[in-house]
């Protein structure tokens, strides 16, 4: 007898292959840059879809089940707006054209995909095994988010990347990426553009941040379905949502802390769950709260130095 959970892995696996097909392939083959206004219609479209797909958990799974996948979907797409902020750093620090953006973020949450299940299913592997890398992982998403506090707003550069030096020594770079290839023959040999680069960059910033982010979503739940499908949908809608939100997150001015706040609280939530159940309705409301605090205070902010120029 085929179980209800692996029904729900084909019905995943169908939701995930469509999505991709059209939102990576038919949609990023468009030579027109996304407008906002698109942007944001797609940003709502992937967060419907992602909800719709809660809904069915939650009449098939049960209401659990339906929590623990909203709250693990809730905090990785919150985590993910830190994620986009490097994104707009690298592709503007390379002056990239719109177009060839697109092309970055489709290859780049390609690879996401990939990596994110590979933490994921490592993850739950070895918390099953080991239950002191509770603790660990716990005490990780801690010190990271006392790492951001104490970096007191230093802005990132990628001309500052080891790996960025590494690359530009020993590999063939030209100067432009005007035709929005990877690499272009130039005087008979192949070099490798800036396109190419910040495609790394890219790759190599989500491997970062999927150090904080899985061991976040696994002390919400460590149901392998649970944990992967949130990411995926967290992930999926980025590229729509990178194109809604690039002229509004520079002035999230406290993006940062509310990203600090959310490590922290999943941090000590996977420590003391060892002793104690946080109620998940608990890690929903604190997350809502510390996004909407955060919003409303930046917006704020924001006035006061209109008002002030």
């Amino acid at each position: 007898m085929i179980s209800v959970s692996q029904i729900f892995w084909v019905l995943f696996v169908i939701f995930i292959l469509g999505a991709v097909i059209f939102d990576l392939y038919l949609q990023g083959r468009r030579k027109k840059e996304l407008s906002m206004r698109e942007a944001g219609f797609w940003t709502l479209g992937w967060i419907g879809l992602a909800l719709f797909f809660n809904l069915l958990i939650y009449f098939f799974l049960g209401h659990e089940k339906a929590l623990e996948f909203f709250a693990a979907y809730l905090l990785e797409k919150s985590l993910s707006l830190d994620n986009l902020f490097v994104f707009l750093v690298i592709f503007s620090y390379f002056d990239l054209s719109v177009i060839a953006q697109q092309k970055i973020l489709k290859l780049g949450i390609l690879g996401a995909f990939l990596m994110r299940a590979v933490f994921i299913f490592g993850g739950i592997w070895l918390l099953q095994r080991f239950d002191f890398l509770f603790y660990i992982f716990g005490a990780f998403l801690i010190f990271t988010a006392l790492k951001l506090l104490l970096q007191k707003g230093e802005k990132i550069n990628p001309q500052k990347s080891l790996f960025l030096k590494i690359v530009r020594k020993f590999i063939p770079m030209a100067d432009d990426c005007k035709e929005n290839k990877f690499c272009i023959k130039k005087e008979g040999k192949l070099h490798f553009t800036p396109l190419f680069i910040a495609l790394i960059l890219i790759e190599g910033s989500d491997l970062v941040f999927a150090l904080d982010s899985v061991p976040a979503v696994l002390a919400i739940t460590q149901d392998p379905f649970l944990a992967y499908t949130s990411n995926a949908f967290a992930i999926l809608g980025l590229r729509a949502l990178y194109f809604f939100l690039i002229t509004f997150l520079p002035k999230f001015i406290y993006l940062e802390k509310a990203i600090i706040a959310l490590l922290a609280f999943v941090g000590l939530k996977m420590i003391l769950n060892q002793f104690y159940h946080i109620p998940l309705a608990f890690s929903i409301g604190f997350i809502l709260s510390v996004l909407i605090i955060s919003i409303l205070l930046s917006y704020k902010k924001l006035k006061e130095n209109e008002s002030a120029n």
